[in-house]
């Protein structure tokens, strides 16, 4: 396992200092990670949790890294050798991965002594970050198309770890496989992938590169029909290669679409297979798709049997950076909370303050979801009572819900520094996020002018707030 330690920004570390200095180093402090909302974010894809604990559960400065901070002359010999010792010995609490998740509310919160809660901001940002943007991306890849989406994406991805943890975050999202064969092994995701243009144009001709791999790949022969013309010769030749075949015992897979109208050439492909006798016979596609695309894809009746995502999926074209958070809600003295809150001109981004509580809010007669409510921590829900939602910021919007059930999403997941939450599959959470995505009305998950989901703070926590954001007027 690589040591990440030092995957932080440098003011993490001149903080430190200045805290170990002023004595604040073990003070306990509380930090949220959670995401604001805009145009292209509905809902989030929980992801990354399992690389954050990991990381936790290693941290340590190596004799390489103290050799390296002490080579920036920026800190000093006490210092050094405080973090020689450190380790994380905090508490996390996180939402389970898979978890459909939204702005504002805390997605994962580290309980720790200063010092350790500053030094893994950057990096728990990243993890969490990047995860879920790639796990929501394909979860609205996945919702458009319906199943059958093959990631695709390392090459177009920011690096080789964006490809190796984006593929794992786009099974999170719903994807059925991937081209990453790296990925494929380190999760046990299952691998897919056939040839590439350059395979036709090595051979004398198309039918001849056709029969060739039919000859390798008898039983999982997927042909590219596009390479020059696609009904013209592809799908002819791909029809012939079929025959020969089945006249040998084996069946074909299908055939994969790459470029041009795919609608037009798909419907077209599914007449001749299916002509042929060939009606088993998949069509893949793939070449620059995307959750649009797709979509109007399948308005326009495309015969397409599974999808191959790549540049739009693992770069999240549209929406290229998650824009988490990590902020400071408490500290601690002598074993009392003393919550803490960022201001803003911009309502908006007016943090929460104190360690809190986020419980997602079910009808028991339909079993969907109807609003998220943060609360303060050690404040319970009472399922025998009626419940009165407000809107966080417009409190004039309320309503009262009855026949609910509430579930808790923040659950441990380190405690005194090491795991208590459970390992679980890539395959596990995939379902998890399903099963849990099918708790949501559709009104709040479509892609055009989807419902805005109610997020809603419990009137302790909105008066503490609206208490603190007046007494800042006061002089902070």
């Amino acid at each position: 396992m690589r040591n990440l330690t030092l995957l932080t920004d440098l003011y993490e570390l001149t903080m430190g200092q200045g805290y170990f200095r002023e004595g604040k180093h073990e003070q306990l402090a509380v930090f949220d990670i959670f995401f604001r909302p805009n145009k292209l974010i509905t809902y989030s894809v929980a992801a990354g949790m399992e690389q954050a604990a990991e990381y936790l559960e290693n941290l340590h400065f190596s004799e390489d890294d103290i050799a390296y901070l002490r080579s920036l002359s920026l800190f000093d010999e006490e210092f050094l050798a405080y973090l020689k010792d450190l380790r994380f010995t905090g508490d996390v609490y996180a939402v389970r991965e898979g978890e459909i998740v939204f702005p504002y509310e805390p997605i994962l919160t580290v309980k720790a002594p200063m010092v350790q809660a500053q030094l893994v901001e950057t990096a728990l940002l990243t993890f969490v970050n990047h995860q879920t943007l790639i796990a929501s991306k394909s979860s609205k890849i996945c919702a458009a198309a319906g199943g059958g989406v093959m990631e695709f994406g390392l090459r177009r991805a920011q690096g080789a770890d964006a490809g190796v943890y984006g593929a794992r975050a786009a099974v999170i999202g719903g994807c059925v496989s991937t081209s990453n064969v790296y990925a494929g092994k380190l999760f046990h995701i299952p691998v897919s992938g056939t040839m590439a243009h350059s395979w036709v144009m090595n051979f004398p001709s198309e039918l001849e590169a056709f029969r060739a791999y039919a000859r390798s790949f008898p039983d999982a022969c997927l042909l590219l029909v596009d390479t020059y013309n696609t009904l013209k010769s592809g799908v002819p030749h791909a029809i012939e290669v079929f025959k020969e075949l089945r006249a040998a015992g084996h069946e074909p897979k299908g055939i994969r679409l790459d470029s041009g109208d795919l609608a037009y050439l798909s419907k077209e492909a599914r007449k001749m297979l299916d002509k042929a006798g060939f009606p088993n016979a998949i069509i893949c596609a793939s070449g620059d798709l995307d959750e649009y695309s797709i979509r109007s894809l399948k308005e326009q009746g495309a015969k397409i049997d599974s999808w191959g995502v790549g540049t739009k999926l693992i770069t999240s074209a549209d929406l290229p950076a998650l824009g988490g958070v990590y902020k400071l809600a408490a500290v601690y003295e002598d074993g009392v909370e003393i919550p803490k809150i960022k201001l803003s001109d911009t309502t908006e981004k007016i943090t929460n303050p104190s360690l809190k509580e986020v419980w997602r809010i079910y009808d028991r007669e339909t079993d969907k979801a109807i609003a998220d409510y943060i609360t303060r921590a050690g404040e319970t829900v009472d399922e025998t009572k009626p419940l009165e939602l407000y809107h966080p910021v417009e409190r004039w919007k309320h309503m009262t819900v009855q026949n609910f059930r509430a579930r808790k999403l923040l659950m441990p997941l380190i405690e005194g520094g090491k795991r208590v939450a459970p390992v679980y599959s890539l395959g596990e959470i995939s379902a998890y996020r399903a099963e849990e995505y099918a708790r949501f009305w559709e009104e709040y998950t479509r892609q055009d002018m989807p419902h805005i989901y109610k997020v809603d703070l419990s009137q302790k926590l909105y008066e503490l707030k609206r208490t603190m954001v007046q007494e800042s007027g006061k002089g902070a």
